[in-house]
């Protein structure tokens, strides 16, 4: 059986794994020239995305290329004196199993796990999908697939060819997010430095293997701006805009926008749909059911759904008028939860008051101060995405005794 997956991001590759310990013939389609090898931003993977990876005997890696971010030193805006916070506590209290690592790191080391097994198509794209499974390329010439996965996230090219235009089915969250390389003059070395204000907050960091840092940007805009997601210049010209007179150390990140070799900007948007499935197509990660990036814990859904939808289409034998509604009830309780978990991080993360600015920081270093036990209660009931993510139980789906066996 042969399917198609267009993405090599994180879901992607994921999915290309298991399909292919399923004994399923896989082919990866993805409109960038090359896996990316620039780093990203970071993204955290938790407990239910940790035990996936373990399955598939890639844990040691995620370990090594953590970010190894342990101290958090918050400013305020109008306040001198800062809040500094142990982050490895918080970590520890907010779930069982937590990493954070930088996305492109993520996706090498889902990609290196089966791309010997795995036919990888690279600066493609899908541009037409048939009823009976006839897909066309942008400059490949055509092919039958039995099935083809959308797995390209938020602006998924195969969710507009099966399921019509993006904006039917995505909600503004009324914040934004934008993400920046930048040289590490500061030298951090595990610890994010954090700038506060009313409807916005900014946050530089470094990880312990690259030798530049991340500055990360996220707002509230009350109305969503005309700004197409690929009008570079127009989001930087928000992002000045908004962060103007935060604080001077702000405004030297900023600076670097016009020589930064990496850039991303988005607004952070869920996606609500009725059914993720149609025909001979089905959609995974971020691509279905984004609930929002940076606040949502989205890189460990995508992961769980794509060991989820591998696994439901080896226990049906390829039938996807079986899998597919599998997939979707089995995935439908965590995607709802992490929407809604989304909702309420983009709320502490983005203060819209004053208040809101003093609880943020005075919240997380009394989390860090206590003691294990009581810390871990607190976060629990201060915050959802712990609740969310640690609740999760996914099925255990043993691979084909006759598919390739994972390195």
């Amino acid at each position: 059986m042969r399917i198609l997956v267009s993405g090599a991001g994180v879901a992607g590759p994921v999915l290309a794994y298991w399909l292919t310990r399923h004994g399923f013939s896989v082919t990866v389609v993805e409109r960038a020239p090359s896996p990316r090898r620039t780093g990203g931003h970071a993204v955290d993977l938790f407990r239910p995305a940790m035990d996936v990876s373990e399955k598939m005997g890639v844990l040691p890696l995620v370990e090594e290329r953590a970010t190894g971010t342990r101290r958090m030193t918050v400013h305020r805006e109008g306040v001198r004196r800062p809040v500094r916070v142990d982050l490895s506590r918080i970590f520890g209290a907010a779930s069982d199993r937590h990493v954070e690592i930088m996305r492109d790191d993520l996706s090498e080391i889902y990609y290196d796990a089966a791309r010997d097994d795995v036919e990888y198509l690279f600066d493609e794209s899908v541009t037409g999908i048939s009823p009976d499974g006839e897909v066309r390329f942008e400059h490949g010439a055509p092919r039958r697939f039995d099935l083809v996965v959308g797995a390209d996230g938020l602006h998924s090219n195969v969710r507009r060819l099966a399921f019509g235009d993006e904006s039917r089915y995505s909600t503004f969250t009324g914040a934004y997010l934008g993400v920046l390389a930048l040289p590490n003059a500061s030298g951090l070395d595990g610890e994010l430095h954090m700038h506060v204000g009313v409807g916005r907050t900014a946050g530089m960091y470094g990880a312990r293997h690259l030798d530049d840092a991340r500055a990360l940007f996220l707002f509230r805009s009350e109305h969503e701006p005309a700004c197409h997601h690929h009008d570079v210049p127009r989001q930087k010209q928000l992002l000045r805009r908004a962060f103007d007179g935060l604080h001077p150390d702000v405004d030297g990140w900023l600076d670097e926008l016009d020589r930064t070799p990496a850039f991303y900007f988005d607004s952070i948007t869920q996606l609500r749909m009725d059914s993720w499935s149609r025909g001979r197509v089905t959609l995974v990660g971020d691509a279905g059911y984004c609930p929002g990036p940076a606040v949502g814990g989205s890189t460990s859904v995508a992961v769980v759904g794509a060991y989820v939808l591998a696994g439901e289409l080896a226990r049906a034998g390829g039938d996807h008028e079986r899998a597919f509604p599998a997939y979707e009830r089995a995935m439908a309780e965590y995607v709802h939860g992490s929407r809604a978990a989304a909702l309420s991080a983009a709320r502490t993360l983005i203060p819209t008051s004053r208040l809101g600015v003093h609880g943020l920081a005075q919240g997380a270093r009394l989390v860090a101060a206590l003691p294990a036990g009581p810390g871990r209660a607190l976060l629990r009931v201060a915050t959802r995405t712990a609740r969310v993510h640690d609740s999760v139980t996914v099925d255990d789906y043993p691979p084909s005794p006759t598919a390739p066996r994972a390195r």
